[in-house]
């Protein structure tokens, strides 16, 4: 009896260039099979159904202190670190009572590692987690069938050049029980840090259930720093805060909300999980107390598929807004995804999808006594709307007496940057983004990456050491955050192209010229990039392995390139790719 997956194998999607069946056909087939209506290519897409069954409890912005997690500082040759993912209590709001989450070592986020650029480092991921889920499982879902354990975790640390086995393969998961997955995973896992002062972060990254364990709580941040950030005399210490933006819906009895999908397309699987809640380090909607000067923030965008446009607003007592952006400080941001950018750039906005992140500097010297809201107004789904758009983000009150001279700067060159030359690159990767929808609502069924699935063969194989160009064309109604583990690359364009045409012919014809990178993109480290409805985006890498590493000819290096929407990646839009010496 043919199954879904056996149809989808045979090209039956959208996006595939040309359909291998008429539609009609392949509905007959279906239909009788799975009692809905077969999906057809839509990449215009729309909201779908509804994502909630029950309305979250309404929380009070403003009313609960930001914490900061607690700093690990390994040293290099020491014994490896001990982290331990454990069920714990968490209390997320002042008028919420505690209830479960997961975290490493028992809290969310995690602690956070800072670590020195060529100082290696271990880190011993240990699962002590309940064998049973405490969120909606959906045994449709590739890797998360009902043969394979429901509580299954590995560790990703988002943006570290590693070895394939200290990556966080998606197959290398490990249960509290002792049982593994077919990838073997290192352990304890190794980190060289022989990058740049970076912004990165961990989570956890196991097959089929990413968008369940890091909503469970299952994220932290990884900082690295070098000399040459050390000379730049940025604000540092009680003046440097990580802020990990996550959304939750949360019950009134204080429980994480991530109701089945109404009406979806799989039993459980929702295509995008929107909260009604911003959380900022494990707080909802909280407010920071600061002295009138100079700030650093380590942003990161750890949400399951929420975008966010956020800016800085002058408020009230309260936090309601009174002013405009631009009559507020500036976010001066000196860093991206892969470490320092060359110069500061002053914004007053910034557009911030799943897995991105933002080192920026916020100057409140002038604004001493006020308040200053973050608030968001992005879309969601990015950028064709539908889901719910909370607002309040978190309220900056510049109250706290200045402890002394604010003796940091923010120069007017960072640290120098190296573009990556095209004209060097030994291929052009044009790689495909899909995606089946249902007619009746635009409703996902299933995303793909390249007209492939997660365990098809291989096809992505960059050599050891050369550059290469990925092109990325999005022919899906949504804005897909694309992420490449171990390398960071840089964006070269954008360009319109028609959408109807490629789906026939599967040939690219382009409507418009090439547009440059965004202002923050250029030029800029990346290992995350918004694929814009609609449009290629081009990027170039270098597809290095860690210092010191010389492979053999032929042998083979197993990494992911994925969509950073956890839904998303979570239902086949993530697959392995390998690098050949």
């Amino acid at each position: 009896m043919i199954n879904r997956r056996d149809l989808l194998r045979m090209g039956l999607c959208a996006g595939a260039g040309l359909l291998a069946a008429p539609r009609e056909l392949l509905a007959q087939a279906v239909a009788p099979q799975f009692g809905m209506n077969m999906p057809v290519a839509n990449p215009q897409g729309s909201p779908g159904p509804a994502t909630h069954q029950a309305p979250p409890v309404e929380l009070a912005s403003y009313s609960t202190p930001l914490t900061i997690p607690p700093v690990i500082r390994p040293r290099a040759g020491a014994a490896p670190v001990q982290i331990h993912m454990r069920p714990f209590r968490h209390k997320a709001h002042r008028d919420l009572p505690a209830s479960t989450m997961w975290g490493y070592n028992a809290m969310w986020p995690g602690p956070t590692f800072e670590v020195r650029k060529g100082q290696p480092i271990s880190v011993k991921w240990t699962n002590q987690l309940p064998t049973k889920h405490f969120l909606p499982l959906d045994y449709t879902i590739h890797g998360e069938e009902e043969n394979v354990p429901q509580v299954r975790t590995v560790t990703h640390v988002h943006g570290a050049r590693v070895m394939p086995d200290s990556d966080g393969y998606p197959d290398a998961w490990v249960t509290s029980d002792g049982r593994a997955g077919a990838v073997r995973a290192a352990d304890p896992c190794h980190y060289p840090n022989d990058q740049p002062a970076a912004t990165l972060w961990y989570h956890d990254h196991a097959i089929g259930i990413t968008r369940l364990n890091i909503y469970a709580g299952l994220a932290g941040f990884y900082l690295i720093r070098d000399p040459e950030e050390d000379s730049l005399n940025l604000p540092g210490g009680p003046y440097e805060i990580p802020l990990m933006i996550q959304d939750r819906s949360f019950g009134a009895d204080g429980s994480l909300l991530y109701p089945p999908a109404t009406n979806g397309t799989h039993p459980a699987w929702m295509q995008e999980f929107f909260g009604n809640a911003i959380c900022v380090n494990g707080k909802a909607m909280p407010f920071l107390e600061v002295e009138p000067r100079k700030y650093r923030f380590r942003m990161v965008n750890g949400s399951n598929a929420r975008f966010y446009h956020l800016t800085l607003v002058p408020a009230d007592a309260s936090g309601k807004p009174n002013g405009k952006p631009v009559e507020a400080p500036p976010f001066m941001q000196i860093g991206s995804d892969g470490g320092l950018l060359p110069a500061p750039l002053k914004m007053h906005y910034l557009i911030f999808s799943p897995g991105e992140r933002f080192d920026i500097v916020i100057d409140f010297s002038q604004h001493k006594g006020a308040n200053l809201a973050l608030i968001n107004d992005a879309p969601a789904p990015y950028a064709r709307g539908g889901q719910i758009v909370p607002s309040d983000v978190m309220l900056f009150k510049v109250t706290k007496p200045l402890s002394g001279t604010d003796a940091s700067t923010v120069p007017e060159m960072l640290v120098p940057f190296s573009p990556l030359d095209s004209a060097l690159a030994v291929r052009e990767r044009t790689l495909a983004l899909t995606e089946m929808d249902r007619p009746s609502d635009g409703y996902t069924m299933i995303g793909l990456l390249d007209q492939k699935h997660w365990d098809d063969p291989i096809t992505e194989d960059p050599k050891a050491g050369s550059t290469e160009i990925w092109t990325f064309v999005n022919t899906t109604g949504d804005v897909h955050p694309m992420h490449l583990h171990l390398v960071q690359f840089q964006v070269l364009n954008r360009q319109p192209f028609d959408i109807k045409a490629y789906l026939q012919t599967g040939k690219l014809v382009f409507t418009s010229i090439p547009m440059p990178p965004e202002s923050n993109e250029r030029p800029a480290w990346k290992d995350t990039i918004k694929t814009y409805s609609g449009y290629v985006t081009r990027v170039i890498a270098r597809f290095d392995l860690p210092a010191g590493i010389v492979p053999k000819s032929g042998e083979e290096f197993r990494y992911v390139w994925h969509c950073h929407v956890l839904e998303h990646e979570d239902n086949e839009m993530m697959r392995p790719y390998k690098i050949i010496g």
